[in-house]
């Protein structure tokens, strides 16, 4: 515990508790006061996240043009320290996991009932609806995670700063950066973490309930139920988080990439194959045609529709996006270290972002065949028993559909395992000054209170708790978000071409 930042860790520890222990005592009242708050800033700040969403996409894709593209995250002779596959793994593994399965059948057909504008139910608002998907796990979010990612890894493997967000704020704060003003960047950051991963395991542990009971009539999907999968899963990330980012995270993350590719080919080949392929070619298109149209509406004419539909989806994962960029980039910036710039936001932007678009065509476009053709009637089980069902649904038109399902909820439970094992490291990580090497304690501390949180969201207001607490979280970190882009940008520029070297140059040694 030598290295434990005391300020950062024990206020942050005790922000948490305070809030875990309201949730237990009266969580009608956590439920009433977040959701006020919600409501503000959603109305309030919409036009906000939109803009601060877009404006950290442009300024990363800006700086694969610039000269600052060549700069290497760490010395010169540096070389990245795991192959493309594995960090291609991790970074997808942490960065949505969770989401990606719950929301892959799910979002298409909300969207298709209920779209922006016009009527549901229509071939238009099929096609919409995957747009409007690929658009919430496009671009968009990765550019988030890569502005901060970024920030991480030049200041802690170039300049040998600590690894802290605060860190990234020198050529901004000079010396201040050690004071009050750093320490309250970290708390933020912490904070955001919290409630942004909170969000994912509830949205995880909601789903795999969802599943367990579509399977077993002897189980039932109820707050009981998804909070012992919680406690269950707590001890298991815990147990991986002991074990260390090279073994645990590691293994478990190519795992995950393993699983869900196989149940997205499973789907494809035993689906409606050509059906889907067509949707993934014409979705892209879609999507990058009406890009800058849909990255900056906000309805300013009082469309109740489209404005409630905005806030509702778009608000919501731009906050989520952001409550999980301090978590993501770090973890990110953990396992990036030897990349060049342009190297690094090509493959963080790019990659997802094609696997997403893939995914949604698959299982989303598999959702929407089976609604508009097969009349499978996964709409009106969603709206009965909740989105988490709409996976299940799905897969039991397949052949061997439980067993496919039983795979799912495998597939969910290693996300889970990986998104909190993730977390607990790099909460350690930012409560340690910066260690690469948090101590077991502090990651078991930080293990314990996102179960807690976790529980304490689903308790106070199911799905719409989770989105509550990553909307509140992720506000005051968009202009920690805003300082760091500036930061970066500032010392980039002081940054001269080097020389380009040989071949045979030292991979990035393990810290």
């Amino acid at each position: 515990m030598k290295k434990v930042s005391k300020t950062v860790f024990s206020t942050s520890v005790f922000i948490a508790f305070l809030f875990i222990l309201w949730g237990a005592i009266s969580p009608e009242s956590v439920a009433g006061v977040t959701g006020n708050i919600q409501d503000f800033l959603q109305t309030s700040f919409g036009w906000f996240y939109l803009l601060a969403a877009s404006a950290f996409l442009i300024f990363v894709i800006f700086l694969v043009f610039s000269r600052a593209g060549s700069v290497r995250l760490g010395k010169d002779e540096e070389r990245p320290e795991y192959s493309y596959l594995t960090w291609f793994a991790m970074l997808f593994s942490a960065g949505m996991g969770i989401g990606l399965v719950f929301w892959g059948v799910a979002e298409p057909l909300s969207h298709f009932s209920s779209p922006p504008t016009g009527e549901g139910g229509t071939r238009e608002a099929a096609a919409n609806a995957m747009k409007y998907s690929l658009f919430h796990w496009g671009l968009h979010p990765w550019g988030i995670y890569t502005l901060i990612a970024l920030g991480l890894a030049y200041f802690k493997f170039r300049k040998d700063a600590p690894g802290l967000i605060s860190a990234t704020f020198y050529p901004l704060l000079g010396d201040k950066v050690k004071g009050p003003i750093g320490k309250t960047i970290d708390i933020l950051a912490v904070f955001a973490t919290v409630f942004g991963v909170a969000t994912s395991l509830g949205l995880g542990a909601a789903q795999i309930s969802g599943g367990l009971s579509f399977l077993s009539d002897g189980i039932e999907n109820t707050l009981t139920t998804q909070l012992i999968i919680i406690a269950v899963v707590t001890v298991l990330f815990m147990i991986s988080a002991w074990s260390g980012l090279n073994k645990g995270i590691k293994y478990l993350s190519n795992m995950n990439i393993i699983l869900a590719t196989l149940l997205m080919l499973f789907v494809l080949f035993a689906g409606p194959t050509q059906f889907m392929l067509n949707f993934f070619t014409t979705t892209i298109g879609n999507y990058l045609q009406e890009l800058p149209h849909m990255s900056l509406q906000v309805s300013p004419f009082n469309d109740t529709q489209q404005a409630e539909w905005k806030q509702s989806w778009t608000i919501f994962y731009w906050a989520w996006w952001i409550a999980w960029a301090p978590f993501v980039g770090t973890f990110i910036a953990r396992v990036s270290r030897g990349r060049t710039i342009r190297e690094f936001v090509i493959g963080v932007l790019a990659v997802p972002t094609i696997f997403s678009a893939l995914w949604f065509a698959v299982l989303g476009g598999g959702g929407l065949y089976a609604e508009m053709f097969q009349g499978a009637g996964i709409v009106d089980l969603m709206n009965e028993q909740g989105t988490e069902i709409a996976l299940f649904k799905l897969l039991e038109g397949f052949p061997l559909g439980s067993v496919i399902s039983v795979i799912a909820i495998l597939l969910i439970s290693t996300f889970f395992i990986t998104s909190a094992d993730s977390a607990t490291f790099v909460l350690g990580m930012q409560t340690t000054n910066g260690s690469l090497n948090p101590s077991q304690s502090v990651k078991l501390t930080w293990g314990v209170i996102q179960a807690g949180a976790a529980a304490v969201l689903l308790a106070s207001g199911g799905l719409t708790g989770l989105q509550t607490a990553s909307i509140i979280a992720a506000f005051p970190f968009i202009f920690v978000l805003i300082g760091m882009g500036i930061s970066l940008y500032k010392d980039l520029r002081k940054e001269r071409p080097r020389p380009k070297k040989g071949r045979n140059a030292k991979p990035a040694k393990q810290q």
